[in-house]
């Protein structure tokens, strides 16, 4: 369907037109359990400054409130509304409508490589079971400190970029590996991993490494670079992955 354009009521007013949202449902089965899947098309009147969120939030409340989808703080940085918007991983939140060729119809799935619940919501256990793996938390020993622990610039920037990321398992549901192969780890899980493993107030990265050492861990990775291209923070994921496998091999962290 090609967007209709409706002319500003008056000057300087923001430009709005209709756009096509292709929606793919996922319903309980008649065993209540598999879900169905099949896709739903609604028109959508748009302004040039809604996103694929405003979108959807306008077919639940005013076209069909049984459309299931995640979203919390509507600024990307909650993570929650990471979804496939034709074809690639995205906020929903952070994608502009009139980014995406408006004047065709705009695509919306579930990430992939998760168990779907319903409609856009995956069930998000598996993904949290691979965070929690690698202790995603400051590991220390001795007595406890009488004041902060203390990091210079240099050593914070060791690691500054993998600080970023807000587990919407974009990432991760964009590698190939993890859609064919449930059990890998996934990127977000080393991502988060590198996190602390180049942290220098840290003593765990050898029981981390350890870790990521096995058959399903970080050498699952074929570098195909689509986690890169996925994450909506512009984490440099693939390269956190790599800087991960050189410490497994060299133990300098």
């Amino acid at each position: 369907m090609t967007a209709v354009l409706d002319a500003p009521a008056e000057v300087g007013a923001i430009p709005s037109f209709t756009v096509t949202l292709r929606v793919m449902r996922y319903l309980p089965g008649d065993d209540g359990l598999t879900p169905v899947a099949h896709w739903d098309e609604f028109q959508v009147l748009c302004h040039g400054t809604d996103r694929v969120l405003d979108a959807l939030h306008k077919v639940k409340w005013e076209q069909d409130g049984s459309l299931t989808f995640r979203r919390s703080c509507a600024h990307g940085v909650c993570g929650s509304d990471a979804m496939r918007i034709n074809g690639r991983n995205r906020l929903a939140c952070k994608t502009l409508l009139k980014d995406l060729d408006p004047s065709k119809p705009i695509t919306v799935e579930p990430i992939k490589g998760l168990p779907v619940i319903k409609d856009l919501v995956v069930d998000m256990e598996p993904f949290f079971a691979s965070y929690r793996e690698i202790m995603p938390f400051l590991i220390t020993t001795g007595n406890e400190p009488t004041k902060e622990r203390l990091q210079s610039a240099e050593q914070r920037e060791r690691f500054d970029d993998t600080t970023k990321c807000i587990l919407c398992a974009a990432c991760t549901s964009s590698c190939p590996v993890f859609w064919t192969d449930g059990q890998y780890f996934g990127p977000a899980a080393i991502v988060n991993a590198h996190r602390f493993i180049f942290d220098s107030r840290d003593e765990g990265g050898a029981q981390r490494l350890e870790i990521l050492n096995d058959k399903e861990g970080v050498w699952r990775c074929r570098t195909t670079f689509n986690c890169t291209e996925a994450c909506p923070r512009g984490i440099e994921v693939t390269k956190a992955i790599q800087e991960v496998k050189r410490a497994m091999i060299t133990r300098a962290f």
